[in-house]
Parts: structure tokens; sequence; C-alpha cells
């Protein structure tokens, strides 16, 4: 993330957004985020291979959107660096979540590359 205003950090946030809001009623609308919705099993399996003890329904619902999008943007997307992907997410978790989000989005999305990011 190179500033808070950088238009790609803007998007993400406004995706990470859209995503905790289909998350608590997913007839929410999807205007950012149709790729991911269409993806949300396999991205689940992955956060749970990653993340086994927690079930998807029992994350913090900020930390499951950054998670769908990160791992979305690691597995399927493939258009950023790893890196870049990693930083944005612990990014929106100082963001969006509570004390202990950023190390625990590192923590699975650590344990996912150190895996060779399979897709399930």
């Amino acid at each position: 993330m190179k500033t808070a205003s950088d238009p790609r950090h803007l998007h993400r946030q406004k995706m990470v957004q859209e995503l905790f809001a289909w998350s608590t009623l997913p007839a929410n609308k999807t205007k950012n985020i149709p790729q991911i919705v269409n993806r949300i099993r396999d991205i689940d399996k992955i956060i749970t291979k990653f993340a086994p003890e927690w079930e998807t329904d029992k994350i913090y619902k900020a930390d499951l959107a950054i998670l769908r999008l990160a791992i979305y943007e690691l597995a399927f997307a493939k258009t950023e660096p790893l890196k870049v992907v990693i930083d944005e997410a612990i990014e929106l978790a100082k963001e969006f979540g509570n004390e202990t989000s950023p190390s625990f989005i590192n923590g699975v999305l650590g344990a996912y590359l150190k895996n060779d990011h399979p897709i399930l």
C-alpha cells in the first residue's frame, strides 16, 4: 500500500465492505465482488484448511471478508504480487478488524503460502 488514498487500496476497502455486507445478508448487492461470490465455496475451503481451529461462521466477519478477498486474489485472480496482497490484507485488518486481526490474517495467509498456495 503506497498511501491510504491509493485507488487500488480504496477499491479493496469497498470490496471488503461489500463482502462483509454480503456475509451478513447474501441478498446484498455484489457490484464489485461477483467473481469472489462465485468462488466463495472454494475460497472458504481454503480458509478452513489453513485456519482449522476456526469454522468460517465463527471467524470475525471483518476478518472473514478480508481473508476471502486475499485468498481470491492469491488463488484465483493472481494479478498482484503475493507481497502486495498480504500487505494490503494486513492493512485492511488494521482498519476494519480488531487488535488480533492483523496477526490472524497474516497467520492464515502465511500458512497458505507455505503450502505452495494450493487451490482445493
